[in-house]
């Protein structure tokens, strides 16, 4: 009897991307205070840049369980990042991931992330 033993290895299978210069990594708290860098992530680069700029003061808005939105702090824009991310800092309130920065009807999430290399 002829037995045929086949090795099969593993490869993992690479698409060719840019790395996004965020990623996303827990911080260890949950809350933003005054001072603290948060960032922002947006979905339209386009759409973004014509709406909200460097300095601009913005408030941040949490929504509750009953689906209200309610303001809990304000960020003031620092840069875009990538394509995708705004930095800001938090000049009041609380802000958390998650809550929503909003400027003439345009909305981004605010997310708990950090630059690479820090």
């Amino acid at each position: 009897m002829l037995t045929l033993w086949v090795l099969v290895i593993p490869a993992a299978v690479y698409a060719v991307s840019y790395q996004p210069p965020l990623f996303h990594r827990q911080y260890d708290h949950e809350a933003f205070l005054p001072g603290d860098t948060v960032y922002l992530f947006h979905s339209s680069a386009a759409v973004t840049r014509k709406v909200i700029h460097a300095h601009d003061v913005i408030p941040v808005y949490r929504i509750d369980e009953s689906c209200r939105m309610r303001e809990v702090g304000r960020i003031r824009v620092v840069s875009y990042v990538g394509e995708t991310y705004l930095k800001a800092e938090v000049v009041d309130g609380e802000v958390a991931p998650n809550d929503v920065a909003k400027k003439n009807g345009f909305s981004c999430l605010v997310i708990s992330a950090e630059t690479c290399g820090r």
